[in-house]
């Protein structure tokens, strides 16, 4: 079994900085892709990041260039920091991880979801 553990949420000012942390635990073999969400009031999941298992990044176009995602292979664990922060990145915010199990089963678990507001 899988859990991913999310820490970082928190209120900042608009032009301020957060990072998120999301830990994997459990009996993991490996993961491949790691992937942070959000779903801001009134709207649909976004992928907003993603880094692969080697060091390849994707980035929604709206946090090109403020956002950056980082992973720790040791640890499985996958982070976010986010500068320049605007009212529009308020939304709760999950991390995505697939991989492998020690039992050689596929996983894909979400987080629990940390919030991050912005205020203007």
């Amino acid at each position: 079994q899988v859990q991913l553990v999310e820490s970082g949420g928190g209120l900042v000012q608009a032009g301020g900085s957060l990072r998120l942390s999301c830990a994997a635990s459990g009996t993991i073999f490996s993961v491949d892709g790691m992937e942070w969400y959000r779903q801001g009031p009134e709207k649909q999941r976004e992928l907003v990041a993603r880094i692969a298992s080697g060091v390849g990044t994707n980035y929604v176009d709206s946090v090109k260039g403020r956002f950056t995602i980082s992973r720790n292979n040791a640890e499985n664990a996958v982070y976010v920091q986010m500068n320049s922060l605007k009212p529009d990145d308020t939304g709760t915010y999950y991390c995505h991880l697939g991989g492998v199990t020690t039992s050689g089963v596929v996983f894909h678990e979400w987080g629990q979801g940390t919030l991050v507001t912005v205020s203007s």
